[in-house]
């Protein structure tokens, strides 16, 4: 599928290299600041580039100074019930969860009605999650409050020197509702320090993002972050399809889930993908020291 099937006010969609999509968050005059539209942009992208059998990973960035400045608050134009706080936050939960269907599907992909709206907030970065290619982020510069939500929502992140990020939330009255007090401490694993950064606000730098496993390589600017992911995407896409999408789907449900059942699911799984072509065919081009060619999906 070519660029200009991908269509967005507020992403940008380029093709790098074979099997390889790049997608740039695009307000770089708002520092990439996530309004309404950009909600509704990234979980709709994601969900295009899931099905797009010529897409085998992914690296996701912001154009211009920053990966993003975080939500922007003027955009935010939340349903309400004059002198009704009830009715109000009867209004309100689904516009932040956008919709009340399950996330278990590896093939989700929300429905949109009046009440649901298509990938606002929870579910446009749960596309992100769920999609079946791997996501790998390149993070320049400020990555503040959603940022933290998008990122952590991705399978690999890099970043240059000059990134920060904070969870902001707790600063402008808000318990972050999109993905980070979820997904942030089974990224890092070390509770107290999430619990820190949730609760004080306060910025922290790519050396300590570093140290604490948040992100898993630092390099020295954004060009260069660029690069690195870059590389990385197109080392999975090298892979076979049916390994890479198996282990992100396998690593997704073993997060959530005890070891014994991890162990069950992916026999399950495995005891059909074993049968695909791909595996002489990789263990073929091992042996031979050739380049595997793989069969779309």
């Amino acid at each position: 599928m070519s660029a200009s099937a991908y269509n967005y006010e507020t992403v940008k969609v380029s093709f790098p290299s074979e099997f390889v999509a790049h997608v740039e968050l695009n307000r770089p005059k708002k520092l990439n600041a996530i309004n309404d539209t950009m909600w509704t942009d990234i979980g709709a992208v994601f969900n295009q580039l899931r099905d797009d059998e010529d897409v085998r990973a992914i690296v996701l960035s912001g154009s211009g100074r920053c990966f993003t400045s975080g939500l922007d608050l003027f955009s935010l134009n939340l349903p309400t019930v004059a002198d009704d706080p009830s009715r109000t936050a009867f209004k309100v939960r689904p516009y932040i969860k956008a919709s009340s269907r399950t996330l278990g599907s590896i093939n989700y992909t929300p429905i949109p009605t009046p009440l649901h709206p298509l990938s606002k907030l929870q579910d446009s970065l749960t596309a992100i999650e769920i999609c079946d290619k791997a996501v790998v982020a390149a993070i320049h510069g400020p990555c503040i409050g959603g940022g933290i939500d998008i990122t952590t929502a991705c399978d690999i992140r890099y970043a240059s020197k000059d990134a920060y990020f904070s969870v902001k939330e707790v600063d402008i009255g808000l318990a972050a509702d999109v993905g980070s007090l979820q997904r942030l401490p089974k990224v890092v694993g070390n509770i107290g320090w999430v619990r820190e950064l949730c609760l004080t606000g306060r910025n922290f730098d790519s050396k300590e993002a570093l140290e604490q496993g948040f992100i898993s390589k630092v390099v020295d600017d954004h060009k260069a972050v660029i690069a690195a992911a870059l590389a990385t995407a197109s080392l999975i896409a090298e892979k076979s399809p049916v390994a890479a999408i198996g282990t992100k789907h396998i690593l997704n449900y073993s997060r959530d889930h005890t070891v014994q059942e991890g162990l069950d699911y992916v026999a399950t799984w495995n005891q059909v993908m074993l049968t695909t072509p791909d595996l002489p065919n990789a263990a073929a081009a091992q042996m031979s020291k050739t380049k595997a060619v793989f069969a779309k999906l």
